[in-house]
């Protein structure tokens, strides 16, 4: 946070306003935004911006994102077919097992493979 508190500071003007420019600076100010799990009132003193200052900054982000400007992540499909080596070294231990729709079943192995595919399908 002290490091993007830092880059905004950079397009502070004379009076104290923030106007910014920079489209990668966007994407991370709307990232961080959306990763943050406090209060949002924490989030605005910890980059250093009043809610008001900060709000405009974070519509345009959203706005350049649903238009496309920021690559999103490649999500990654993983086909598994039955009777598959992964399929078999699953079954003799602990796995997490996910219903998912159509009546599937997704098995994971870890808890950490859980979380990522559950971010990258949200």
């Amino acid at each position: 946070m002290e490091v993007l508190k830092k880059k905004i500071s950079t397009f502070r003007g004379e009076g104290g306003r923030v106007r910014i420019t920079d489209e990668g600076l966007l994407m991370e100010i709307l990232s961080a935004w959306e990763q943050w799990t406090g209060p949002q009132k924490d989030f605005y003193k910890a980059i250093g911006v009043s809610q008001t200052g900060m709000a405009s900054v974070i519509g345009r982000a959203k706005k350049l994102r649903r238009e496309g400007h920021f690559p999103v992540e490649e999500f990654k499909e993983i086909k598994v077919s039955e009777g598959s080596a992964v399929e078999n070294s699953l079954s003799g231990c602990n796995v997490i097992e996910v219903n998912w729709e159509n009546g599937r079943v997704l098995r994971f192995g870890a808890v950490d493979l859980l979380v990522d595919f559950l971010k990258k399908v949200a």
